[in-house]
């Protein structure tokens, strides 16, 4: 045991002695520094903070700092430039993403002939080379700025989407896919990075939540836009109309992708020259506001501080836990062909190629408002894990009626499956809040902040990039052998590792409880202990 670690226990049992009423949850909550005006306090929820106040699920904050007028403005300015250039873009990469599955449905598949499992093999290869490029990406945005890195490849995969406008085989598709998973492989996870550096623990989730929800926001616009255009531009030029949603997407995604040269703001620290709308002050009370809540600015990712997050157990367990939150409701996303294969009894479909793009937008807006939420709950009671493992229990529920479906759909009602393929839409919040946590978890260490988000994003896509072939094939839609019953195994999975999270992250917080008491370098130290054992 380390010097520091062993002061931070002999100054826990001083505590513990001169304070009979010691009590470990209140504690636990010393490091997040919130305003008391949202819930404890004088504020408007007052009352819910004190009736909350000694309830293990839902700690409130312990301690008053009234926001300045500076400060205030300053959250408006972000609000306004980056979180409207993050959600902006998000909406349009996950509609880059996903309108390969709206043009599949509306004519893809029988123009370029694909009746095996080339849909799953399009997102294989996108996953692929996203998993490769996105570690990497994580590490050149310590070096590169934001501002340069992430506007240059969201144009990048403008580009790449109008071509895919003009393939004529599946392998071109497959070419084209596997730049587009290069390009788009940084967007997500370097967004996030950067709300851990311009927002406080009360504001994060929240914002998270709603960067987030634009990825069924960007879903719902392919639904909506491949109707609209089939409407308008099917055969116009010579083109069918999910060719002209790749030519539509990629011109809006290069407009955004301009945007992002002045919008995005870097770093407090190092701030963005073009950014016009954050000043000086500005950026100096986004210094003081990292300082005041315990985290740490920037740093670029080296070889020792890689090697040092490589020895910590939590750089493994954040992004178990997250692809375990990814894949459990992952059905969602096949919705449309469940509706493209009902038929009706004289053999004709049941639903248009318009209805099949349709129907979804409502999971999609149920998926939204989910999201939103999710997230502004976190932030009032300033839990994660509790929020987590109330979706994953939501998650459960359509998980098991599936399972009945699939394996007996003659007996079981064909409603049953409709209203369970619309829940999985209620358990699809998760990821703001594991990150949220992430950033709890780890304050003060920048580098394994970045390093875990891309970790945690690379393993999804390294596990998706095979997985759904063999567990969701487009040729057993809808009735998947094994699929929902492997949902039901994650969700349960996820609950079991929030609950063991949850204990850990008492043992974390322990010393950061006491971080007044500590050198900078003697609560650095007390942390590594911590997370290395």
């Amino acid at each position: 045991m380390s010097s520091s670690a062993a002061r931070y226990r002999a100054l826990s049992a001083r505590d513990a002695r001169q304070d009979p009423d010691h009590d470990s949850d209140h504690n636990d909550t010393l490091s997040l520094n919130e305003s008391s005006e949202t819930v404890g306090g004088n504020g408007p929820l007052s009352w819910l903070g004190k009736a909350t106040q000694r309830v293990a699920f839902w700690p409130p904050p312990t301690t008053s700092v009234k926001s300045s007028p500076l400060e205030q403005d300053l959250v408006r300015r972000l609000d306004i430039f980056l979180m409207t250039f993050g959600c902006i873009s998000q909406a349009h990469r996950y509609l880059d993403q996903t309108n390969i599955s709206s043009a599949y449905v509306s004519g893809m598949k029988e123009d370029l002939e694909l009746y095996g499992d080339e849909l799953n093999y399009f997102t294989t290869f996108f996953s692929i080379s996203y998993c490769l490029m996105l570690i990497p990406s994580q590490v050149i945005i310590t070096y590169v700025r934001p501002s340069y890195w992430l506007p240059g490849l969201e144009i990048g995969w403008g580009f790449v989407t109008a071509f895919i406008a003009f393939t004529q085989n599946a392998r071109q598709v497959y070419a084209l896919r596997v730049l587009l998973g290069l390009f788009e492989s940084s967007a997500w996870p370097g967004m996030m990075t950067l709300f851990m550096y311009w927002y406080t623990p009360m504001e994060l989730a929240k914002r998270m939540g709603f960067y987030h929800s634009c990825q069924a926001l960007g879903s719902m616009m392919s639904g909506a836009l491949q109707v609209a255009i089939l409407e308008t531009l099917e055969g116009t030029w010579g083109l069918r109309g999910w060719r002209w949603l790749f030519i539509i997407n990629g011109i809006m995604t290069l407009a955004i992708g301009l945007a992002g040269f002045f919008m995005i703001p870097d770093y407090p620290k190092l701030p963005n020259p073009g950014a016009f709308w954050l000043s000086a002050d500005h950026a100096a009370m986004a210094t003081e506001r990292l300082d005041r809540y315990g985290r740490s600015d920037t740093k670029r990712i080296t070889w020792d501080s890689a090697k040092r997050t490589f020895s910590m157990w939590i750089a493994y367990f954040i992004p178990a836990l997250y692809i375990a939150t990814v894949l459990a409701p992952y059905g969602y996303n096949y919705f449309n062909l469940f509706l493209k294969s009902l038929k009706n009894p004289d053999g004709t479909p049941t639903w248009t190629t318009e209805e099949v793009n349709a129907i979804p937008i409502a999971g999609g807006a149920i998926n939204i408002v989910c999201v939103w939420v999710w997230a502004i709950l976190s932030d009032v009671f300033q839990t994660r894990w509790t929020l987590v493992v109330a979706q994953a229990i939501i998650g459960l529920i359509p998980c098991t009626i599936m399972s009945v479906w699939t394996s007996h759909p003659d007996t079981t009602p064909l409603s049953s499956a409709y209203a369970s393929y619309l829940m999985t839409y209620l358990s699809l919040g998760t990821a703001p809040l594991v990150m949220s946590w992430l950033s709890e978890l780890l304050p003060q260490d920048s580098e394994a902040r970045t390093l875990i988000i891309g970790y945690s994003i690379a393993g999804v896509y390294a596990v998706l990039s095979w997985s759904q072939v063999l567990i969701w094939p487009a040729s057993q839609a809808p009735y998947y052998a094994y699929a929902w019953q492997l949902s039901i195994a994650f969700w349960l999975l996820v609950i079991v590792m929030c609950i063991a999270l949850r204990i850990a992250e008492r043992k974390l917080k322990r010393p950061r409880a006491h971080s007044a008491l500590l050198s900078e370098d003697d609560t650095s130290a007390t942390y590594r202990d911590i997370l290395e054992s």
